[in-house]
């Protein structure tokens, strides 16, 4: 394909092709020829109230439509998709299976289902807040279905005033031609031949309601242009509705059963897990405790047959009595001897005290003071 060729088409002004009574149908026909006859070129007022109807109804027509978009707010349904997605990514699976197992602790079931409880819990009440979430979104869908319908209806609207519009136009474009073709050159002719001061201000009045009937028929045809671009802008909203709803559909109907579904595979794989380090839990308590048991056991047997072959009293233990009481007696006898030989060596001590004391006493007695010893 030719590039420039292209280009150069393109660069070329599309031909317009302009509206003719041929064009019509008949109804359409006999509304432009009411149009002629109600247009009064006599009456200022007749030229001035040309086509206000169908304007009027263009500016209110985008009254409405600048008061749907200020009214609407589609901007809340991404918040509420965003929402959405953080919501779902809040959720780590691995969160599930989080949390003290409690395999060392009795009773072993008793722990894995308290933690896993506390797991589910907060996948639950996720849940809950996703379906809050999803029901804003079907309410939001059916909101925006009913725009796109509105919007339906008043494209088609502004499409029956562009019709009214180009009808005013045609009209007018008639009335001009007649004017240029044969009201003008009539009464420049009547004016020419009579040489009336006042016919030739009729030539003048209508050369002045020619222009600003043409100057009527060109605002007509802005405010057709007008009306011909909102027509597209009326489709881009209704796009962008569209897109809104298709995204919220394959929210509903695939994002949210996918995320789901792989949440459900996640807990059973995770219900699986629990279950598995339950019964490895279980196993390996069991076993402990049968492998303390049978250590108590033997312990337990052994010192009982130890115990069992042990005398009431042992050999050993008589020979320490023995020794023990012989070594008692010995130290008793001896102790005895020491205090008798102490006690005779005392008395011979005493009696010499006594005899020393009566000496004394004598040789007391004796002296000029003395004393009588009885």
């Amino acid at each position: 394909m030719d590039l420039q060729k292209v280009d150069a088409q393109a660069a070329q002004p599309v031909e317009v092709k302009e509206l003719t009574l041929a064009d019509l149908k008949d109804d359409e026909k006999k509304k432009v020829e009411q149009i002629q006859k109600e247009l009064d070129l006599d009456n200022s007022q007749s030229v001035i109230q040309f086509g206000v109807g169908s304007q009027s109804g263009i500016s209110n027509f985008s009254d409405t439509i600048l008061g749907e978009i200020r009214a609407r707010d589609s901007g809340y349904v991404g918040n509420i998709l965003t929402d959405l997605m953080l919501k779902v990514k809040s959720l780590d699976v691995g969160d599930l299976s989080a949390g003290e197992s409690g395999l060392s602790k009795i009773p072993i079931i008793g722990s894995l289902v308290s933690s896993a409880k506390k797991s589910f819990a907060s996948f639950e009440k996720l849940s809950e807040q996703i379906e809050k979430i999803v029901d804003e979104l079907t309410k939001a869908r059916m909101q925006l279905l009913k725009d796109i319908t509105m919007f339906d209806s008043l494209y088609d609207k502004n499409i029956q005033y562009i019709r009214e519009l180009d009808l005013y136009i045609l009209a007018g474009k008639l009335k001009l031609k007649e004017i240029g073709e044969k009201i003008i050159p009539e009464l420049k002719a009547k004016a020419d031949q009579t040489k009336d001061t006042l016919d030739a201000q009729k030539v003048q009045d209508m050369t002045q309601a020619q222009n600003r009937l043409e100057k009527k028929i060109y605002d007509l045809q802005l405010s057709r242009m007008v009306a011909l671009q909102t027509n597209p802008q009326v489709r881009l909203i209704q796009s962008g509705d569209q897109v809104l709803v298709e995204k919220i559909q394959s929210s509903i109907l695939n994002t949210i059963p996918l995320w789901k579904n792989q949440v459900v595979i996640a807990i059973g794989i995770v219900r699986q897990k629990k279950a598995l380090e339950a019964q490895t839990a279980v196993s390996k308590t069991t076993n402990e405790l049968l492998q303390k048991n049978a250590e108590m056991l033997k312990a337990g047997t052994v010192e009982v047959a130890r115990e069992s072959e042990r005398g009431i009293v042992e050999m050993e233990t008589l020979k320490k009595v023995h020794d023990n009481l012989i070594s008692t007696i010995e130290e008793t006898l001896k102790i005895q001897q020491e205090g008798k030989a102490k006690r005779q060596q005392a008395e011979g001590e005493l009696a010499k005290l006594e005899s020393e004391l009566k000496t004394k006493l004598k040789e007391a007695g004796s002296s000029p003071a003395g004393m009588k010893l009885t």
